[in-house]
């Protein structure tokens, strides 16, 4: 049984593309059946990440340029809670913010999708892939360096677009974005995590709100995922410790491996996929953020920590 107090009015701030209102929609279907009495509404905002589109996000600030705007909502009071791609989160929260739910990840994995071939194995030498992300980039380079690999910025209805005026061969996505959409028909194949290994929170969506403000912590609690929570719990508990985030490519999935117990994977690599440092561990479900921790200081031993530095010198 709820026993929050039921709210009558609560303000989602979101971007204003066409996923980014798609998980807030979502979101807000969801606490109108959980509180129906209350009005949810919707305030969208551009970033500036929706706003710089011709360089890369390891170039101009990381993702945190999608969520300062939404953050400054929250702070002096337009939104109650925001709406976010975990894996657009930055590992460590701004003081006086938190993220208090976590809802059902869809699939976490990365989409391959062209108008020409079924598969990066059927790609020929020379054939171009988009992607906006290093961690994308070092996979493709370690596994099919015959490829060319091209930077590919805009929100999904652009990269697509850029896709059929023929600018690439074939571009990776995020299942999830393509899925939820309704766009499910574009994948040619998804990528497992031994081809593409996820990032950080792919596939979730995550709530934050201030800090303080703990009745909207309980009116977000039935929308919460337990098991979804404690992966990405992990999965970002590890990109911490690293001190990762965009500028450097990081892969991390975890997922439950038999009762009461997760099973992590990850790696950190040069963005060239010369050289890429893989570790794996397994911990009890309600030691999720110790296990991330764990796996991070299995790759540092391992060289992780000079690769990371060099990458940011």
């Amino acid at each position: 049984m709820n026993t929050a107090v039921s709210p009558t009015r609560i303000v989602i701030a979101t971007r204003e593309s066409r996923l980014a209102l798609w998980q807030a929609e979502h979101v807000r279907s969801r606490l109108q059946a959980v509180w129906p009495g209350c009005t949810v509404e919707l305030l969208g905002m551009t970033t500036r990440g929706d706003q710089i589109l011709d360089r890369s996000l390891s170039k101009v600030g990381g993702k945190g340029l999608f969520v300062k705007e939404l953050e400054q909502a929250l702070a002096d009071g337009r939104a109650d809670i925001a709406v976010h791609s975990m894996k657009d989160v930055p590992a460590q929260m701004p003081e006086g913010f938190a993220l208090i739910a976590t809802l059902t990840r869809e699939t976490p994995f990365d989409a391959f999708v062209s108008n020409r071939y079924p598969s990066l194995a059927d790609m020929p030498p020379g054939t171009i892939v988009g992607t906006s992300s290093l961690r994308r980039e070092a996979q493709l380079h370690a596994q099919h360096p015959y490829l060319g690999v091209s930077p590919l910025r805009g929100n999904l209805d652009t990269r697509l677009k850029k896709l059929d005026e023929g600018q690439y061969d074939a571009i990776i996505l995020a299942a999830a974005g393509l899925r939820r959409l309704g766009l499910g028909e574009r994948i040619r194949c998804v990528l497992p995590a031994e081809e593409s290994l996820p990032a950080a929170g792919q596939g979730a969506l995550g709530i934050e709100a201030r800090a303080d403000r703990a009745e909207v912590a309980a009116w977000l609690a039935p929308l919460i995922d337990p098991v979804t929570t404690v992966c990405v719990q992990a999965e970002r508990a590890l990109t911490e410790a690293l001190d990762g985030g965009c500028d450097v490519p990081i892969g991390a999935f975890c997922e439950a491996a038999g009762e009461g117990t997760l099973n992590l994977r990850a790696f950190v690599a040069q963005p060239d996929g010369s050289h890429i440092i893989r570790s794996q561990g397994q911990g009890p479900i309600d030691e999720a953020r110790a296990l991330g921790r764990r796996v991070a200081e299995d790759l540092l031993a391992q060289g992780a920590k000079a690769l990371l530095a060099g990458l940011r010198a």
